[in-house]
């Protein structure tokens, strides 16, 4: 047996343990350095909460059949595609800002106006404090990172659910 493969359960716990640990960062930047999260931000921590829930799940299910793997990981990247559209919408508000300065009325008044639904269209149409880049790292924004961990960790599900198992490998 090849001590250096991971099992199902092995890759899906590491993709929570990736996600705890990126909520919990955006929590220490938010009450520690004291950037407080756009809509777009807390709606990507949603789907990092939600990837998250997901990959926990899973890691305890630990299916043996194949396509309950594959059922979790197309879980596990509908959660990664849902991030990967407000974190790449947040991108592209950041690098085309609009002229108006103001990202419009908080989370809270919108989902009582409109519903999550409707909350969730209107962030996707924020403008102005939504473009700001409060913080960077090797020149990248926080949702353009965000972006790149929902795409690896969609990809790390994908390999989860869709490889084959290693004893198929050796019997045939």
């Amino acid at each position: 047996m090849n001590p250096f493969r991971w099992s199902f359960r092995a890759q899906f716990l590491f993709g929570f343990a990736c996600c705890a640990a990126l909520l919990g960062y955006a929590f220490y930047v938010q009450f520690r350095l004291g950037i407080q999260p756009c809509p777009f931000c807390i709606f990507q921590r949603l789907c990092f909460a939600a990837l998250g829930l997901v990959f926990l799940l899973g890691a305890l299910h630990a299916p043996s059949r194949p396509r309950a793997r594959k059922a979790w990981s197309l879980l596990a990247l509908a959660a990664a595609l849902a991030g990967m559209a407000y974190a790449g919408r947040h991108s592209w508000v950041q690098l085309h800002p609009p002229e108006l300065p103001s990202c419009g009325p908080g989370l809270n008044f919108m989902v009582e106006q409109y519903s999550w639904l409707g909350a969730a269209r209107k962030v996707l149409q924020a403008t102005g404090d939504c473009a700001s880049i409060d913080w960077q790292f090797l020149g990248l924004s926080m949702p353009m990172w965000a972006f790149l961990w929902f795409l690896g960790l969609g990809l790390l599900a994908l390999y989860a659910g869709f490889r084959r198992p290693w004893n198929d490998r050796l019997s045939g």
